[in-house]
């Protein structure tokens, strides 16, 4: 790839970005959507895998380049937060994140990280910040992920409670209300 489209590229993120930023704000109270239709009817055969079973079929870098395959999180309930280092809401609610990784770690819930960003950004950010629950990256192609996930406006944070049982529990678009993640955590069944 040359630098051009590299360019091009960041700067579509960026401004998409920028506009779910804008979109987030526009409302005091941070959108939360549940998903109350299994993800199955969502997804009738023939128009490609259902949300999780695309996010499980993923394998993403983690910040040191080494591939992880993210179906190491199928059959545990997860929380998975759609991130990048130049968003401001994004890096606000990394401290909380992690301190409900650590919280709820004896429970088998998990935390894990997507980083919409370059492998270098996401590297420096993560070098410069002690992160506790597992970073991936992304890249662009997280922007899509996102969406197939219920992520329509696009923009970051976004963050998705998955079940043990795979199907998307509820998602939050906006910095998270932790008190209203914390319950629903609780409600999960393991």
């Amino acid at each position: 790839m040359n630098k051009q489209t590299i360019f091009t590229f960041a700067g579509i993120a960026v401004l998409a970005g920028a506009l779910g930023a804008w979109a987030g704000t526009r409302n005091k109270q941070a959108p939360t959507v549940a998903s109350s239709t299994p993800a199955a009817e969502q997804h009738p055969a023939g128009h490609g895998p259902a949300p999780v079973e695309a996010l499980f079929a993923e394998t993403l870098n983690n910040p040191a380049g080494t591939p992880q395959a993210l179906a190491q999180w199928k059959g545990k309930p997860l929380v998975v937060n759609f991130w990048a280092p130049w968003c401001p809401p994004c890096v606000e609610e990394m401290p909380e994140l992690a301190e409900v990784a650590r919280e709820h770690s004896a429970k088998n819930i998990n935390i894990i990280g997507i980083g919409i960003d370059s492998p270098t950004n996401i590297a420096e950010f993560t070098s410069k910040f002690n992160i506790s629950y597992p970073i991936y990256v992304a890249g662009i192609s997280g922007t899509e992920l996102s969406r197939k996930l219920g992520n329509s406006a696009g923009g970051l944070p976004y963050t998705v409670l998955i079940g043990a049982d795979g199907q998307v529990k509820k998602t939050y678009l906006g910095r998270i209300k932790f008190d209203e993640l914390k319950a629903d955590l609780a409600a999960l069944k393991s």
